[in-house]
């Protein structure tokens, strides 16, 4: 392993670890990687079931139930992690998403569905981070924040505005911490992912390669580890000259614009042998 991904003897903290996708794929990775993880979850069935394997295959991995969108979660995982053995350095914010009741018109979002969504989003994301970039302060830690925001926080996200709008807001809250924590030696950066085959996707998503084909440049869906793997290179110090970035991970999909075809060449090029031509020479 490279020297520079060695996380040994180094906490990292994972909100939003127990849903069996990009949140247990972080823990599992990180602590392969040699860190100590504290992985929370405000289920802990789901600690038990999609965690606890993890630390019974040899990893250092600490389940701790707790609902971070709020000051007293927050608390109890800062306690958890103050009490294993280590370094106090990073942090994953997954914790978030959205019900698939969520998807709906703009003009039917009311008060109480988008103030849902920002607070299990950006609120979970803002005031975790706040009180742990304190707590590194406290200790004069270096250390690394890096949050999940979703390529319909950089782009538009029709049907899904509260959602998009919250994920939007994480990109926003990682460029102004990155720029107040930066000479704490703090670095905070985010990924947005596109789609990618989890449990909760597969709520709304359905299986159609043709599809993930023609909107997505490298023709698929993403997975937990391609997200987990992009999470790791920001904790750790191969990205250590990297602060206030949003990283999309997302096969292209933001690279497909709406009249490209599932060759990736114009639809407005009529004349076939042309679009032929054009492949060939790729």
């Amino acid at each position: 392993m490279d020297s520079s991904l060695n996380m040994d003897g180094r906490i990292v903290v994972v909100s939003g670890a127990g849903g069996g996708g990009i949140g247990t794929t972080v823990t599992r990775m990180v602590a392969e990687a040699g860190a100590t993880v504290v992985a929370v979850s405000r289920s802990q069935d789901n600690l038990d079931t999609h965690v606890a394997p993890l630390a019974d295959k040899g990893l250092n991995v600490v389940t701790v139930a707790a609902d971070a969108s709020t000051d007293d979660g927050i608390a109890t995982v800062l306690d958890a992690a103050r009490r294993v053995d280590g370094t106090l350095y990073g942090l994953v914010n997954v914790a978030g998403g959205a019900a698939p009741s969520t998807w709906m018109p703009a003009t039917r979002v009311s008060r109480s569905d988008w103030r849902e969504l920002f607070t299990a989003n950006l609120e979970t994301m803002f005031f975790m981070s706040q009180a742990f970039a304190v707590a590194l302060r406290a200790e004069s830690n270096c250390g690394s924040i890096v949050s999940v925001s979703s390529i319909s926080g950089m782009n538009t996200a029709p049907y899904h505005v509260a959602y998009g709008t919250a994920k939007a807001a994480i990109v926003a809250a990682t460029r102004t911490l990155a720029v107040e924590l930066a000479e704490a030696g703090i670095r905070v950066n985010a990924v947005a992912p596109g789609v990618t085959e989890t449990a909760a996707s597969a709520t709304y998503v359905d299986a159609d390669p043709d599809r993930d084909r023609r909107a997505i440049a490298m023709g698929r869906r993403g997975t937990p580890e391609e997200q987990a793997g992009a999470i790791l290179f920001l904790l750790s110090d191969l990205s250590s000259y990297i602060t206030g970035q949003t990283i999309l991970v997302d096969g292209g999909l933001n690279l497909r614009w709406s009249h490209l075809g599932g060759d990736n060449t114009s639809l407005f090029l009529a004349d076939d042998d042309f679009r032929a031509a054009i492949r060939r020479h790729s």
